[in-house]
């Protein structure tokens, strides 16, 4: 598979702020221009990759993870190349249910 990347910083603060990078496919880029997907934070992205509530890999080895996101009372699904690191896809998930924390 030929995935382009694509990097975008931005800040997250934590007790010290640092500088993420958040490394994505040329899907996501597309993907996110959809309504439904702009809405979706790099910061919740990154809550979401490094906090996950259920991980499970793929046959073809791309990462599903998920998250719940209280400011949307909603589930965030990320979808991550071989990598563990680029984002291809991100979108709120109806069909996921699992305990909300």
């Amino acid at each position: 598979m030929d995935c382009s990347l694509l990097a975008f910083s931005f800040r997250r603060l934590n007790s010290t702020q640092q500088e993420l990078e958040l490394k994505t496919t040329q899907y996501f880029k597309y993907m996110r221009k959809r309504p439904d997907r702009a809405i979706i934070l790099d910061e919740w992205i990154t809550r979401v990759i490094q906090f996950p509530e259920k991980t499970e890999v793929q046959s073809d080895g791309r990462i599903r993870k998920w998250g719940w996101i209280s400011e949307e009372s909603k589930f965030l699904r990320i979808i991550l190349l071989e990598d563990g690191q680029t984002v291809h896809n991100a979108f709120f998930d109806r069909s996921f249910k699992e305990t909300q924390q």
